[in-house]
């Protein structure tokens, strides 16, 4: 087995800084009634702002800093949204609480074309969420992890090598060490390669055999068993931006980092979201719900942030927004497909329904549909709306039909019982008789003519059978 670990130093702050390109002075507190900076920003330090100080003593040196109280379990939140998205690399992700992802690669070599890549797309990648991550890989996963949480990129292949290296990393990088640590620094022991030259009998005896068992399972000695993270039903993430925003750009930026979070997720899934949620909170009014409607399913980041661009366009904020949460709302499996040798960036069909979606974003769902036929003789009440995409193909009209239909028939004016359109029209075809709808009040008694202008161009118009010697323009023919 070959294990990666990828560390997020500072996470709760590094989970404050992903919602924003430029976040300022800000800092991550302890809360409570006497806080104490936990972890700040570079911008936070150069005003003298420093772990351990007293939030009140960080406001003197720097008036505009923006705190935040750390919570865990937004911390233990954002880790499970980050394995959804790292399931698509591997189908062993474990978590490491409260800052680690175990991700199990031996299997995911050959499909990423070898070690190399794998890393390569897993740093840029996670880069692209917003993180910034130690990578270690070894044979074991708490080698793995002791390793990156040691700040050291690196990859060691076989057991052979594990010792050498972990023997230089601090004894307070093992759990089992938190508790002992004073009392073997004052035996002059302050690294692993120190404390394995010890008598194992004797280490038992003072410090418990937990701290001897760590060892043995980062060294591979014994086992070292981890649960796989099942992988939710549904995606669902939130992101607190650093300082609330009233803008689009900003929160476009926010949400695309939950987007390729997601996308992770559906391609670990093989599924496509057809549907979505973006909920904005505000300060101090109810949630906005962002919806997005896709008619295919997608799991493409360009595709759904391109739409929320559309979407985000047209809305208006009733007030500011302090934090976001994207939830697929339904997603569906993606149909697998054949590709040419020399495929285009997109098919046809692909293209039509981006259209659709960028219409239904800013225009609203109603306001785009497909034509369905209806089995009506009356030529107005012969359709219904449809979904785009649904529309069932007619057996065919063998009479003749016109391409464009008129809302409301056009009464025309005419001359020796003929009709007139700029000109006297010719009748070519006809009479077409409809006669329907006395059962809802609404019939029809009509002769339809296909007739034609002296530019020869054609027009479909009708007369009552009623007597009547008025004529009604109805449709144009191409």
């Amino acid at each position: 087995m070959l294990w990666a670990c990828l560390h997020f130093p500072d996470f709760s702050l590094q989970l404050l800084l992903r919602g924003s390109k430029d976040c300022g002075p800000l800092a991550v507190t302890t809360g409570g009634n006497r806080p104490q900076i936990l972890s700040c920003t570079p911008e936070a330090r150069a005003q003298g702002v420093a772990p351990g100080m007293a939030v009140s003593a960080a406001y003197v040196l720097s008036p505009q800093l923006v705190e935040h109280a750390r919570n865990p379990n937004a911390e233990s939140r954002a880790l499970e949204a980050t394995a959804a998205w790292a399931g698509q690399f591997t189908s062993t992700v474990s978590l490491a609480p409260p800052d680690s992802l175990l991700l199990e690669i031996a299997g995911s070599l050959r499909l990423f074309g070898g070690m190399k890549p794998l890393l390569q797309r897993l740093k840029q990648e996670v880069g692209e969420l917003g993180y910034r991550a130690t990578l270690a890989v070894a044979p074991t996963p708490s080698a793995a992890r002791l390793l990156a949480c040691a700040g050291m990129n690196i990859i060691i292949g076989n057991l052979s090598k594990l010792e050498s290296v972990l023997a230089e990393l601090p004894l307070s990088l093992l759990q089992q060490a938190k508790d002992t640590i004073d009392s073997l620094a004052l035996m002059g022991i302050r690294n692993i390669g120190e404390c394995l030259q010890l008598p194992r009998e004797g280490i038992a005896r003072r410090f418990g055999q937990g701290l001897l068992d760590e060892l043995d399972r980062a060294l591979g000695r014994l086992p070292d068993p981890r649960s796989t993270w099942n992988v939710p039903a549904r995606y669902k993430s939130r992101l607190v931006l650093p300082t609330p925003v009233h803008e689009a750009a900003p929160l476009l930026f926010a949400a695309n980092r939950l987007i390729l979070e997601m996308a992770g997720w559906l391609h670990m899934q093989q599924a496509g979201v057809t549907r979505l949620k973006l909920i904005l909170h505000h300060e101090d009014r109810k949630p906005t719900v962002v919806t997005l409607s896709f008619s295919v399913p997608s799991r493409d980041p360009r595709r759904i942030l391109a739409l929320l661009r559309e979407k985000l366009s047209i809305l208006t904020l009733p007030d500011r927004v302090e934090a976001i949460v994207l939830e697929s709302a339904e997603a569906r499996p993606l149909d697998s497909r054949n590709l040419s040798l020399f495929p285009e960036d997109r098919l046809p069909e692909e293209e039509r329904w981006l259209i659709i979606e960028h219409l239904r974003a800013r225009l609203g769902s109603e306001a785009v549909h497909g034509i369905i036929t209806y089995p009506d003789h009356r030529p107005e009440l012969a359709w219904r709306c449809c979904e785009p995409g649904n529309s069932a193909i007619s057996e065919g009209q063998s009479l003749p039909r016109p391409l464009w239909l008129l809302e409301q028939p056009r009464r025309l004016s005419s001359a020796d019982g003929m009709p007139i359109l700029d000109t006297p029209l010719a009748l070519i075809t006809g009479p077409e008789q409809i006669e329907s709808g006395w059962w809802d009040d609404n019939d029809a008694t009509r002769d339809y003519f296909v007739a034609a202008d002296s530019n020869d161009r054609r027009f479909w118009v009708f007369h009552e059978r009623s007597g009547s010697a008025e004529w009604f323009l109805h449709g144009v023919f191409a």
